[in-house]
Parts: structure tokens; C-alpha cells; sequence
């Protein structure tokens, strides 16, 4: 993708976004900015690589909980994939956890979505040039927050779990062991000072932990 970013030229933009109706009219009022083009718009995560090399997007804005793919899951694989694409999330969630492997994953910016489209806009622009565009508030309460204190393998443990799967079920889906298995459970409890996993999953997923 050329790397040029001449005066005058378009603004050329990836939406991600999973309800429709929200996604259409983001990208309405971001095409009524005189220097952005939405080239492609995305109800899934796991489309969002192929588009951004079909339509090479100066700049991806996406939300985090998509299906197939989640938006931080997208991010880093465009930062790998095409790498002059900036990121910029977009999510409903603004959970400090969230914000910490946004930027991980090689994101530009994170906003909520419910600031004004003309501040979008302004974020956008702001990336290309290479800054880097955080929600204030979400900004202090990352860092009060602290790291997230799950390891890798206790978020999987957790997520395999979330649909109520026994530890047979999450045993066979990440071929562990169930001791393993409780193992990485008993520690996600402890580390969420929750009472069990049902809790350590709700304290983690509030927490942008997984």
C-alpha cells in the first residue's frame, strides 16, 4: 500500500461492526467527513483480514465483541498481515482490561462509542499520523486497574468453559488433563476473589480480562 498521505487524498476506512444498524449509519456519517471513504464495511471478525487486503484501509475502526473473531483478536493479526493499516477500536465496552490488550495487539487507538461522530473522525485522522488516541477516562482506569492476572492458559480454561462445558468437556476441547483443568480453574477463582468459576468468568469478562 503506497505510504504517502498527501493533502487532499481520501481517508480510506474498514468498519467492523456487528449490528447492521449501527455499522450503516457510522458509516454514513463518517462518509459525510470531506477526507474519509468507508471502502469496506464487515459484520464479522473473521472477515476483517481478507477485506483489509482486498481494500487496503489506511485505517481499520472495529469493535471488540464480534462474531467468528474478536476485534482485539483482528487487531493482531492486521499489525502481522498488513502492517500500514493503523487500528482504532471502537467498542461499547470500555473496560480497562480491554484497553491493555488493545494495545498488545498493536492498536492505535481505543474509544467508546458513545462520544460524538466528529471526535471519530478526529481519532482517525490522528492515528494516520501515528499518534496514538485513548479515551481519557479509560486511560486512568487502565492504569488503576493494574495487568491482567490470568495467564494465557487460565483465560482458555475459562472462556472453553463458558458455555457451561464440565471439566470433561473443556479437558477434551484444550487436551489437558482434568486435573490440569481444575488446576487452571482453582487459580482463575483464587486470582478473581470469586467463589467459583461461574463468578471468576463474569468478574473476568467485566474486568476486559478475557
Amino acid at each position: 500500500m503506497p505510504s504517502d498521505r498527501r493533502p487532499g487524498r481520501h481517508i480510506r476506512v474498514l468498519l467492523a461492526e456487528d449490528q447492521g444498524m449501527m455499522r450503516g449509519a457510522l458509516a454514513l456519517l463518517l462518509g459525510m467527513e470531506p477526507d474519509i471513504e468507508v471502502v469496506a464495511q464487515v459484520p464479522a471478525g473473521d472477515a476483517i483480514v481478507d477485506a483489509a487486503l482486498t481494500h487496503r484501509p489506511d485505517v481499520a475502526l472495529l469493535d471488540i465483541e464480534l462474531p467468528g473473531l474478536s476485534g482485539l483478536d483482528a487487531a493482531a493479526e492486521l499489525r502481522d498481515q498488513v502492517p500500514d493499516c493503523r487500528v482504532l477500536i471502537l467498542t461499547t465496552f470500555g473496560r480497562p482490561g480491554y484497553l491493555r490488550r488493545a494495545m498488545e495487539a498493536g492498536a492505535a487507538g481505543f474509544l467508546v462509542k458513545d462520544g460524538p461522530v466528529e471526535e471519530l473522525a478526529v481519532a482517525v485522522r490522528r492515528v494516520l499520523t501515528g499518534e496514538t488516541v485513548i479515551d481519557p477516562a479509560l486511560a486512568a482506569a487502565a492504569l488503576s486497574a493494574g495487568p491482567n492476572p490470568l495467564t494465557a492458559r487460565e483465560r482458555d480454561v475459562l472462556n472453553a468453559s463458558s458455555d457451561g462445558a464440565t471439566v470433561a468437556d473443556v479437558s477434551a476441547r484444550l487436551h489437558l488433563s482434568e486435573s490440569t483443568v481444575r488446576n487452571y480453574l482453582s487459580s482463575a477463582i483464587g486470582k478473581t476473589g470469586t467463589r467459583n468459576r461461574t463468578e471468576a468468568l463474569r468478574e473476568a469478562r467485566q474486568q476486559g480480562w478475557l
